[in-house]
């Protein structure tokens, strides 16, 4: 780096060590840190209702599975129609517990950092086994096999009565240090909670891009068969892609379960997987703030759908239910416009506005 720590002069690394650093200089250290205190603190030092609470709170599952989901689609290149199905197995794993013990044993209400982990296992698993068509699939192929995952997924949990066929299975209140989570802290409660995931999970994703086994999901995707030249295994690497995807969705879908306290199959339908794709591609792919950004503004779309509807619906009062209308038209409207004029998504206006603080080359 350069001899100014502070601000980006030049790339002057002379070890792989210096250019692999987290921070690169000292201002992306200080300004990370107090952005972090301030998501810490503002919840405190605001008065916040539960409903924005829990939009907060499932942006936040979202970014965890946007994860796993940009791992996979953003710097693996391979599409996944049927990552809903994934978020929904590990909800649903925390959900056959509650089945199986009742909803409010001590293992799920205890442990339920156990409960956690355990369903980002299984997850896992589950990624690593609908990955294995990677093997000898590719592209459109192998989106296909991603949808139709999606597809046994949905009737699995339509048509069996141990997923009470769909129908929302509940999940008891949690236990911490200081005893029972009430109703009043629950939304506060998860909400620090999922923040704490999302940072530690962030830095596992950085440091995952800066060893072999993440620049060998960067090479398999610009180009498989130089990967092969080069000693990698394009279908192994997949299949190893596919897994990390299931374990990220694995965890949102835990922590989705215990926030709106059950499961039900409303939320993890082809719809949803659309949603995370749209999420990954507005946010910007193979980038890791674009799994934060893409999230957020896609609740921040759609909360103004929702609000456009309800005072759409004063004026036009015969025209019905326009929020339902309404949303898929603004979530296609947004893929395409970006598709056609950002392909880079949110994230290349990050990396623009960045640029501006630079001293070299030069600003404009």
């Amino acid at each position: 780096m350069s001899t100014n720590r502070w601000l980006a002069t030049g790339n002057y690394f002379t070890t792989y060590k210096e250019e692999q650093r987290i921070f690169l200089t000292h201002w992306d250290r200080v300004l990370f840190v107090l952005f972090l205190g301030l998501l810490f603190a503002w919840p405190l030092l605001f008065k916040i209702s539960n409903k924005y609470m829990l939009v907060l709170d499932s942006t936040l599952v979202a970014i965890i599975a946007i994860y796993g989901l940009n791992l996979l689609t953003g710097f693996t290149g391979l599409i996944s129609i049927g990552h809903a199905a994934f978020v929904g197995v590990g909800a649903y794993t925390v959900a056959s517990f509650a089945r199986i013990l009742g909803d409010s044993h001590i293992l799920l209400t205890h442990a339920w950092p156990l409960m956690i982990f355990l369903a980002a296992g299984v997850g896992t698993v589950f990624g690593a086994f609908v990955g294995l068509p990677a093997l000898r699939l590719k592209h459109l192929y192998l989106a296909i096999a991603t949808l139709s995952f999606q597809m046994i997924f949905q009737w699995t949990i339509n048509f069996m009565t141990f997923f009470n066929q769909g129908q929302v299975i509940s999940i008891g209140r949690v236990s911490w240090f200081f005893g029972k989570v009430t109703r009043k802290q629950h939304y506060l409660f998860w909400y620090y909670v999922i923040l704490i995931f999302v940072v530690v999970l962030g830095f596992a994703v950085r440091n995952l891009m800066r060893t072999r086994y993440g620049r060998c999901l960067v090479a398999v995707r610009d180009n498989d068969r130089a990967a092969d030249a080069m000693g990698m295994h394009p279908g192994f690497t997949k299949v190893y892609a596919f897994a990390l995807a299931g374990f990220f969705a694995g965890i949102a879908g835990a922590l989705h379960a215990y926030l709106w306290r059950g499961v039900g199959f409303e939320s993890f339908t082809l719809h949803h997987s659309i949603i995370y794709l749209a999420m990954a591609i507005v946010g910007g792919l193979g980038t890791i703030v674009g799994s934060f950004f893409g999230p957020v503004a896609i609740q921040l779309l759609d909360l103004q759908v929702e609000n456009l509807a309800e005072f759409a619906g004063h004026i036009f009062t015969g025209a019905g239910d326009l929020a339902t209308a309404m949303r898929p038209l603004s979530f296609g409207l947004v893929i395409v416009l970006f598709l056609m004029f950002e392909p880079r998504g949110i994230a290349n206006w990050w990396r623009i506005a960045r640029s501006y603080f630079k001293l070299w080359p030069f600003r404009y």
